[in-house]
């Protein structure tokens, strides 16, 4: 009589080969389940860097001061003469609804940001934040000689 040899289970290589996918797949969720809010505030803040460098170098060609100011609904840029803003085409709000300006420690409006016409400006910074979620910030700033940059860490 010969007896036949019936396995049952799974060998240490295909579980290996199971734990592996599902690390894999377990990661790839994580990486696509980005920080929405930090995301489109990085974004604004990309966006309104390269806003105020082009409103800089306006400033800097006309000879005429311009200045950046928060509003209640985005922002806007002034000094610029009505027929350059009209060709700049500077949007005036952000891409996301939920960004706005932090307030200042002591609960005044953000200054306005001068941006020329010197080539050498003062230091100046602001901070964007989410409405919904006001952990979240981004500091931009430049030290008045580099272009306006976003900050890495807390503002």
């Amino acid at each position: 009589m010969t007896r036949t040899c019936t396995s049952r289970g799974f060998t240490l290589l295909e579980l290996l080969v199971v734990v592996a996918i599902i690390a894999m797949a377990s990661a790839g969720v994580g990486f696509a389940m980005r920080d929405t809010s930090q995301v489109a505030l990085a974004r604004d803040a990309e966006r309104l860097a390269a806003l105020l460098e082009s409103a800089r170098a306006r400033s800097r060609v006309s000879g005429v001061p311009v200045r950046w100011r928060a509003t209640a609904d985005g922002f806007r840029f002034e000094g610029l003469a009505p027929s350059a803003q009209a060709d700049a085409n500077l949007p005036e709000q952000w891409l996301d609804p939920d960004t706005r300006v932090a307030d200042s420690p002591a609960g005044a409006l953000v200054p306005a940001l001068l941006l020329g016409p010197e080539p050498i400006i003062e230091p100046q910074a602001v901070v964007l934040t989410s409405r919904t979620q006001p952990g979240k910030s981004v500091r931009l700033a430049t030290d008045g000689v580099r272009p306006f940059a976003v900050l890495a860490g807390a503002p």
